[in-house]
């Protein structure tokens, strides 16, 4: 049986909202490979959504009417970088690994 701290948490949910593990030992694999860019791409999302919100909040540009959209898409976003951080976290080096 494969132990929790071997698989990792890949970046997208399955059906009803569980979540997706991947056992495998190959970093280079196809399904290793489509999580890291999927990753990617959220971190970076999540730093634009950043930046945006940070100019409407300092009234530099767009408007206040936008703020349940923005809140909605930061909400989703603070939620992806969270799976991230933690799939990265489980798969550390224990120091028992090291």
């Amino acid at each position: 049986m494969t132990e929790e701290s071997e698989l990792r948490l890949l970046p997208w949910v399955g059906p009803e909202g569980k979540p997706c593990y991947l056992s495998t030992n190959d970093g280079d694999g196809f399904m290793s490979r489509l999580a890291d860019r999927i990753e990617a791409d959220q971190l970076d999302t999540a730093s634009k959504l950043l930046k945006h919100a940070l100019q409407v909040l300092d009234h530099r540009t767009g408007d206040f009417d936008e703020l349940p959209l923005l809140t909605a898409q930061l909400a989703a976003a603070l939620g992806d970088v969270l799976r991230v951080a933690t799939s990265r976290g489980m798969r550390l080096a224990t120091p028992e690994h090291l």
